[in-house]
């Protein structure tokens, strides 16, 4: 599901043994929940793929430009998959080199979802960016509005997965 404003490039596959296309969240990736970064795993990525980033928005979020709940870059291409867990916590699987961003909770890890009460189902999309270059060359401190703008630049593919989680 991408944005309207994002460039088109091709498609590939994402899958999770927590999340499921259309699905609601579990209970762990909900913010007061369990605050777990779900499990994802991509596949047939385009070529000249050189590095990945991982992106988690709520397009739905009573702010007039959403929500940034993860934003995870500089992940090398060799990788395929990220345990659940990876952006939370101890970052337990969490490859080399790979760097968090600051969500919009201000914080450097994945922040689930907490939507107002009795705001309506909201959408949770996660996207695995195939990039074509090895590092974007920012760092943890940049907006993650800042790094959407450059995985825009960069990329070669899009994986998204999307799932909602209302808060009643």
């Amino acid at each position: 599901m991408p944005h309207d404003f994002q460039r088109p490039v091709p498609a590939f596959t994402v899958t999770s043994a927590d999340l499921t296309e259309g699905g609601t969240l579990r209970p762990a990736q909900v913010f007061e929940g369990g605050n777990l970064s779900p499990h994802l795993a991509w596949s047939d990525v385009p070529a000249g793929t050189k590095s990945f980033a991982v992106t988690c928005f709520d397009p739905d979020a009573p702010t007039g430009s959403g929500w940034w709940h993860w934003v995870l870059f500089d992940l090398p291409a060799g990788v395929g998959e990220l345990p659940a867990g990876a952006g939370s916590g101890g970052f337990p699987g969490l490859p080399a080199g790979a760097v968090h961003g600051r969500n919009d909770y201000g914080t450097k890890d994945f922040g689930g979802a907490a939507p107002p009460p009795g705001h309506g189902p909201h959408r949770y999309v996660f996207t695995v960016h195939a990039l074509g270059v090895e590092t974007l060359g920012l760092d943890s401190d940049t907006s993650a509005a800042a790094i959407s703008g450059t995985l825009g630049f960069f990329g070669v593919g899009r994986a998204v997965l999307c799932a909602r989680y209302e808060n009643p």
